[in-house]
């Protein structure tokens, strides 16, 4: 599973690392969308075919999600309920097939609940810097949104014209 923020940004380098780690390309999923909970179309597909003994493979913590609660919640899903296991390609720690015993157990959550943490935290912080840069482009007078238009009274005249299909366009 590989995910990005927005339609702008590019998935290209996790999916290169999947497709290292040996993911066949059909068994990508990708998404296009804020990780702050888990409601992606994708994502939601990918889970709904989740089955025992498969793996979910994703590039880093972060990429799954950026919500503590719903990290957590998702990753007991699919190892306790559907019996699936987790590989964290760039925390070797957070590999559910490996140290299945009680102290592998114990240190896998712990390292998982602070990265959980620090994914959440990394999303506040950034929408805490975007409100931020907001305030202070509105004091430099910036405006955002769509320019206002002003309209010539020959347009208008033309406009009600057409409309009236007294003129064609």
């Amino acid at each position: 599973y590989a995910r990005v923020s927005t339609a702008a940004q590019k998935e290209d380098r996790q999916v290169d690392e999947l497709l290292r780690y040996g993911i066949p390309i059909k068994h990508i999923f990708t998404d296009k969308q804020s990780g702050k909970d888990f409601k992606r179309e994708r994502y939601r597909s990918l889970r709904k075919r989740l089955k025992k003994d498969d793996v979910l493979v994703v590039k880093s913590i972060d990429r799954l999600g950026r919500n503590y609660e719903d990290i957590l919640d998702e990753w007991k899903h699919i190892t306790k309920k559907i019996n699936a296991d987790i590989v964290v390609l760039d925390m070797p720690l957070l590999d559910t097939r490996n140290a299945k015993d009680l102290l592998g157990t114990f240190i896998a959550d712990l390292v998982l609940q602070l990265l959980s943490f620090v994914a959440e935290n990394e999303r506040a912080n950034i929408m805490s810097r975007q409100r931020e840069g907001i305030i202070a482009a509105k004091k430099r007078g910036v405006r955002f949104g769509r320019p206002k238009r002003e309209l010539s009274d020959e347009y208008i005249k033309n406009y009600r014209l057409w409309k009236n299909k007294k003129i064609s366009a």
